[in-house]
Order: C-alpha cells, then sequence, then structure tokens
C-alpha cells in the first residue's frame, strides 16, 4: 500500500555525480530532507524558483527598456507617490 508521501510519485532510476550526492546527503544531514527523493525534490524547487526570479528580472527590464520617454517619466512619478504614501506604513505592525 502506498503511503501519502508517494501517492503521485514518480519512480526514476538515474546515476549523478560525486558532488551532487554530496550535495543532496548534507540537505539530509542538515535536516532540510528526509529522504534522497525529498532533497532532489527541494533541489528542483529551489531551481525552479530561481529561474522563476531570473525571468521576472528579464521582463521587468525588457518592460522598462520598452518605455518612451513620457512613459519612463509617469512611471517614476507613480514610484515616487507610492514610496511617499507607504512612509507613515508600518508593515511589521500585527493587524
Amino acid at each position: 500500500m502506498a503511503t501519502t508521501a508517494r501517492i503521485g510519485r514518480q519512480k526514476i532510476s538515474t546515476t549523478i555525480g560525486p558532488k551532487t550526492a554530496e550535495y543532496l546527503q548534507q540537505l539530509i544531514e542538515n535536516s532540510e530532507a528526509t529522504t534522497l527523493a525529498e532533497a532532489v525534490d527541494l533541489v528542483i524547487e529551489r531551481l525552479l524558483v530561481y529561474e522563476n526570479r531570473e525571468r521576472l528580472a528579464r521582463d521587468t527590464a525588457a518592460y522598462f527598456d520598452g518605455m518612451s520617454p513620457d512613459e519612463a517619466a509617469e512611471e517614476e512619478s507613480l514610484g515616487a507617490a507610492l514610496a511617499a504614501s507607504a512612509k507613515g506604513i508600518d508593515f511589521d505592525r500585527e493587524p
């Protein structure tokens, strides 16, 4: 009978380099993962987050690079207004 952790998982078989194996083992030793499979999932999740951030940075740069001078001035004005209005907000305050 499959455990909850195994439901929806796909079994794979592969070989990895010594540095990769050492890194995955360190994740287990540092209690960031409990199994080798969980360590692999964690590393891939981190990679996906990194790739998404890189894509966002590229798309943001392309957006600003494609602005006309008038659009850039309006964007800067909106940014300054937002920063000024947020000065008095305590984001750490609990509701």
